[in-house]
């Protein structure tokens, strides 16, 4: 494996916190390369080595949280136990200014419609929706009611500040999940 210049990490970590931290604070489209570099106390220069523009740091950041969310379902299949692993609610609470700042501003409506694909695969992949469609309800229904409610839950757990412990949220969706699917 080649050997990775810390150098290199360095700055695009100082890149992704600042974009996430000016993401707090204002609306995307305001953001500017510039406000990026200043926060993150790089160059420009530097910044435009690792991304094309401010869209494609924006995008590497979902991806990298998108593929975080994929492998910790992987691990819960792998694992099949809810204790096993970390929930997606623990996951988001460790990285809450990045989900509060996709979820709760208006600046990144891709996030959001890219986590709503996300749970609509996860649901298609993981749960067993049988006693849904055994009374009549068609998959399609099924996947469209759930994955939105979802993605409304966890926005609202994180505009409201996470008002309840993660493992209380991974609680509360299993008995409303075992409610509706069972």
């Amino acid at each position: 494996m080649p050997k990775v210049d810390r150098r290199i990490l360095k700055s695009q970590e100082a890149i992704k916190k600042a974009m996430i931290e000016l993401m707090s604070q204002k609306h995307f489209d305001q953001i500017t390369i510039q406000d990026i570099s200043d926060t993150a106390n790089v160059s420009r220069r530097t910044i435009y080595l690792h991304y094309m523009d401010k869209y494609d740091l924006l995008d590497k950041l979902i991806e990298e949280h998108v593929n975080e969310l994929q492998v910790l379902c992987e691990s819960e299949s792998e694992a099949n136990d809810a204790d096993g692993g970390m929930s997606w609610f623990e996951y988001f609470e460790s990285n809450y200014l990045f989900f509060s700042a996709m979820l709760t501003s208006k600046g990144a409506p891709f996030f959001r419609s890219r986590f709503l694909q996300f749970v609509i695969e996860d649901i298609k992949n993981g749960w067993d929706m049988n006693n849904g469609k055994n009374r009549g309800i068609s998959e399609d229904i099924l996947l469209q009611f759930f994955a939105p409610a979802y993605v409304g839950l966890v926005e609202w757990w994180f505009i409201n500040k996470m008002p309840y412990p993660p493992h209380v949220m991974e609680e509360q969706v299993n008995k409303l999940l075992e409610l509706n699917l069972s």
